[in-house]
């Protein structure tokens, strides 16, 4: 039999102390051993599946594994399972609500995130960007100090660092962006990253990401068709964790709606009166749009990297400039048939596989005699581009 059970520093259950009274190897994280009054052999879980493999193998009797907070969240139970194992499951409260309840916050609206290391630090951040409420489970690489980095300046939130909770060491601080990135930290569980400007509309039904919007390519009197916007958000793709560009945003049509999708979103447009009507679509809708005001390629150079890019104006070279960042999908709009090839041509050179297509939709009409007829729009062509498989 395998036992895992979970601590908070709290008294533990009798029901779990006599499990660690029967087993005859017990495995904890290195922090935990020393707090553990134990008979039976112990190791630290740096090896965790080849150590419970090796018991199991000699049959030497019960094994227990403890962690911290729910071991069913985030925790050792999925690693377990997944290595064809069932064990029986003794939950403590977990670190992400024992951290708002630190920070005496209400939950049931936030986000959690739970990067394994480094390499998932920028999907981490972009669901940072793009919510309001995040819960950040602190992982190697990606703490307090790197999720400030990579926030600032263009994503003010507050920060609320949760270290040693359940642990005689317990501190919760408020800390800004600035102080986060430069003071040290010691044994960080948590970090609730907190919009302090956001209202909810309403309360919701259901935890963490909401639902997505019931309609793409919202009603518009100006700028591309809605069937063509529909089109273009097909191939974007945008999803939580992705930062999407809109580089030549105009009054933010796409921007908007790759944010009610979840993605967070960086709109780039030179135009001071388009601008402001792209803020007032973002407000109008409620959704987090960071504005970049400038001219492309330059106004590019500072921004994160995308995954997932849409070109609204701009030439031949913001479309490469834009390719050069490497995102997965790459999408423009062009007004000429001539422009296509030239495009793909180029995105063919840098390693790209693209594709054309021409969009005419042609809506239908009332007539003053109840008659209906159809009006085309003007033909667009859309580019939509991949990185090529490389054998």
């Amino acid at each position: 039999m395998i036992t895992v059970v979970g601590w908070d520093g709290s008294e533990l259950t009798a029901k779990a102390v006599d499990r660690l009274h029967e087993a005859r190897l017990v495995v904890a994280p290195q922090a935990l051993l020393g707090r553990l009054k134990l008979t039976a052999e112990i190791a630290a879980d740096g090896a965790l599946l080849e150590t419970i493999d090796g018991h199991l193998e000699h049959g030497e009797g019960p094994a227990v594994v403890v962690t911290e907070g729910d071991p069913g969240f985030f925790g050792v139970v999925r690693t377990l399972r997944a290595h064809g194992l069932k064990p029986d499951v003794l939950p403590a409260i977990s670190l992400v609500s024992r951290a708002f309840a630190c920070a005496g916050l209400n939950w049931e609206d936030a986000l959690v995130v739970a990067p394994s290391g480094p390499a998932q630090l920028d999907r981490a951040v972009n669901a940072c960007r793009a919510h309001p409420k995040v819960a950040l489970i602190v992982a190697p690489g990606v703490g307090p100090g790197e999720i400030a980095r990579e926030l600032a300046p263009t994503t003010p939130r507050a920060l609320i660092v949760c270290e040693d909770l359940g642990g005689p060491d317990e501190r919760v601080t408020h800390s800004r962006m600035g102080e986060a990135t430069t003071r040290p930290w010691k044994d960080p569980d948590v970090v609730l990253v907190i919009d302090p400007l956001h209202r909810p509309k309403e309360p919701g039904w259901v935890a963490g990401a909401q639902p997505g919007p019931s309609e793409w390519a919202l009603p518009s009197e100006d700028g591309l068709p809605a069937e063509v916007r529909a089109y273009v958000l097909a191939k974007l793709g945008p999803r939580l964790g992705d930062l999407v560009w809109d580089v030549g945003a105009g009054t933010g049509q796409i921007a908007v709606e790759c944010a009610r999708l979840g993605a967070a979103v960086v709109a780039v447009e030179r135009d001071e009166e388009r601008c402001a009507k792209l803020r007032a679509s973002v407000l109008e809708h409620g959704v987090k749009v960071a504005l970049t005001r400038g001219q492309a390629p330059p106004a590019l150079e500072p921004l994160p990297d995308p995954d997932a890019v849409y070109v609204g104006g701009g030439g031949l070279d913001v479309v490469m400039a834009c390719v050069a960042r490497r995102p997965r999908a790459l999408v423009c709009v062009l007004s000429k048939v001539e422009q296509v090839s030239a495009v793909l041509d180029r995105l063919r050179e840098h390693g790209y596989r693209g594709e054309g297509s021409q969009i005419l939709a042609s809506k239908l009409a009332l007539d003053p005699d109840g008659s209906h007829r159809l009006t085309a729009s003007d033909p667009v062509f859309v580019v939509h581009a991949t990185p090529a498989h490389t054998t």
